[in-house]
């Protein structure tokens, strides 16, 4: 019992590792499996040269209970109050319930858009800068033998973006919304800026399939056009993307 209870933060880290294919790790921990902190990176996954780190520490608190474990994650840049979840296992796979915001109004988490581009492409090409907003309400995901079932609301403020393709600096603001449901969706819509982005998408199985448009000001083609050409299949002044 005292070796569970003393377990190192770093066998954590190995785990989180293994489980993510070298795409989310944990460095430099400090600290149990149950009370630590750690430098959290994002990759491209092994062997990948891409790397990003969130500004501060991770810090977590996990927690057993009797349907499974309760956690709480918080970093001083960009979580006002903890992230606090509940992961339950399930047959055949396991159950993650996002706790919503106990503030009024709701505080999101906020991140740099800059760490996507640990993640490789198309993200470590495009090197977006800008600023990420998360709220949640009643979000759970649930992952059945490979099939993903997702319930609640999920907002993603994209606020003041901008990438390395273009001078115009920012290039727009965008609203991401994911419904759960039956099948869950996701909806793309531009608040403001020079590039217009939309689109729709939903969950087949455990896979996205998206369909959207980006296009620019006609005054701004010229300059957003190497990114129109990345972002999507060009048609004229615009660019079709797909995913799935």
């Amino acid at each position: 019992m005292v070796v569970v209870l003393q377990a190192p933060a770093s066998w954590l880290a190995s785990a989180i590792h293994q489980a993510t294919a070298a795409k989310v790790v944990l460095a430099e921990p400090r600290g149990t499996v149950w009370k630590g902190s750690a430098r959290l990176l994002l990759s491209g996954g092994s062997g990948s040269r891409d790397l990003s780190a969130l500004p501060d520490r991770l810090n977590w608190k996990i927690r057993p209970t009797w349907t499974g474990l309760s956690v709480q994650l918080g970093a001083d840049c960009c979580t006002p109050e903890p992230l606090a979840m509940v992961v339950s296992p399930r047959w055949g796979g396991a159950r993650l319930q996002l706790l919503d915001s106990a503030a009024t109004p709701p505080k999101p988490m906020v991140l740099p858009a800059a760490l996507l581009a640990g993640l490789g492409a198309p993200w470590n090409t495009l090197q977006v800068e800008g600023q990420l907003s998360l709220v949640t309400q009643g979000l759970s995901v649930e992952w059945i033998e490979g099939r993903l079932s997702v319930a609640g609301r999920a907002e993603l403020l994209a606020t003041g973006m901008s990438s390395r393709l273009s001078t115009i600096k920012p290039m727009g603001s965008y609203r991401i919304t994911l419904d759960g449901g039956n099948t869950a969706t996701l909806e793309v819509t531009t608040l403001e800026g020079s590039l217009q982005l939309a689109g729709t998408g939903q969950w087949v199985g455990s896979r996205l399939r998206f369909e959207g448009v980006a296009s620019a000001a006609p005054e701004r083609e010229a300059a957003l056009s190497n990114l129109l050409n990345i972002l999507g299949r060009r048609t004229g002044a615009r660019s079709i993307i797909t995913v799935g």
